[in-house]
């Protein structure tokens, strides 16, 4: 299901906090993405799920990101700061195949922002000639909804609700979870004031997208201005682990909630990649500006279920000559 979390009213860095909450484990890898390569963007693996004017593209940035099922990337950051992150939304309906539009399937839509655009607003102007596609892989549909944020703090949810395009574009759009779609979600945030909270304010306690979207957002406003980027961090990550759902949580049944994977924080300040896996002890986090992410460079990548990894693992990224997107 998930939870995003933007924080970029602090003097000190641009933060995003993600889970990734699923019924199973998605495989993810970390992977760092050189300049000038080539996608087709309506492949999932080896099958071609966009029959028409698939689109294809050679990326003009490198890039970090955590993939799903080896298809496609579902959270990441370029090297010009700008960052995605893809939601589940049970909701999602792309419409009508506009065969005019490059067709995307779905779990590439974030990648082609971060191979092409160095803000939310150029990957808004992107996203005028392509079309996300609904796909099916391991027996689950792309059915997603796509957050974008940069270096200078904007922000943007996109989400198509039968069949139309919904863009909500600006810094104040800093949480999303999931369904119901966004304008309900804003519309019942509405009934919560948290001028002058105190820790007797009552929250939802449960871990609903709902409650975890009024969570967030209570604890985000209430963040003091952080000493440093290392506190920065902690505190996005604070509030991603507070809207996690715990592992093992009886919440197995189809369509309802699943327990946290993993968490990320997207430094976009300095372009610095954090990651936690729930099963293990130790958070990890890599610099991107430490790789070759020129033409021609190898794709570099590490299996981040691996208790013995702790800090800083950019020297631990092997090559990956099996990359397949």
């Amino acid at each position: 299901m998930c939870t995003r979390v933007l924080w970029n009213t602090n003097k000190v860095a641009v933060v995003v906090g993600r889970s990734m909450d699923w019924p199973e484990s998605t495989e993810p890898k970390i992977a760092v993405l050189p300049r000038g390569m080539v996608r087709d963007g309506g492949k999932v693996d080896t099958v071609q799920v966009v029959k028409e004017n698939s689109l294809k593209w050679k990326s003009k940035y490198g890039s970090v990101v955590v993939t799903a099922y080896g298809v496609g990337s579902v959270d990441g950051i370029n090297e010009n700061g700008l960052g995605m992150n893809l939601l589940y939304l049970t909701n999602t309906d792309y419409g009508k195949r506009e065969e005019g539009k490059g067709g995307i399937q779905s779990t590439l839509w974030g990648q082609y922002f971060l191979d092409n655009a160095s803000t939310v607003q150029e990957a808004l102007e992107l996203m005028r000639g392509i079309q996300p596609v609904m796909a099916e892989y391991a027996g689950h549909r792309s059915s997603v909804h796509l957050s974008l944020e940069d270096a200078s703090g904007d922000s943007a949810i996109i989400e198509y609700v039968r069949g139309e395009l919904k863009v909500y574009h600006g810094k104040e759009y800093v949480v999303m979870t999931n369904d119901p779609t966004y304008d309900q979600q804003l519309e019942h945030m509405k009934t919560f004031n948290f001028k002058g909270a105190t820790r007797e304010t009552p929250l939802p306690g449960n871990v609903d997208a709902v409650s975890r979207f009024v969570r967030a957002s209570y604890f985000l406003q209430a963040l003091r201005e952080p000493k440093g980027k290392r506190e920065a961090v902690a505190a996005i990550m604070s509030i991603a682990r507070v809207a996690s759902v715990p592992l093992n949580a009886p919440y197995k049944t189809p369509g309802t909630i699943y327990d946290t994977e993993y968490r990320t924080v997207l430094d976009l300040t300095d372009r610095r990649y954090f990651f936690e896996l729930t099963t293990s002890p130790n958070v990890v986090w890599l610099e991107l500006d430490q790789f070759d992410l020129s033409e021609g460079a190898a794709v570099m990548s590490i299996d981040p279920d691996n208790i013995e990894l702790s800090g800083d693992i950019s020297s631990k990224l092997t090559r990956d000559e099996k990359f397949k997107f």
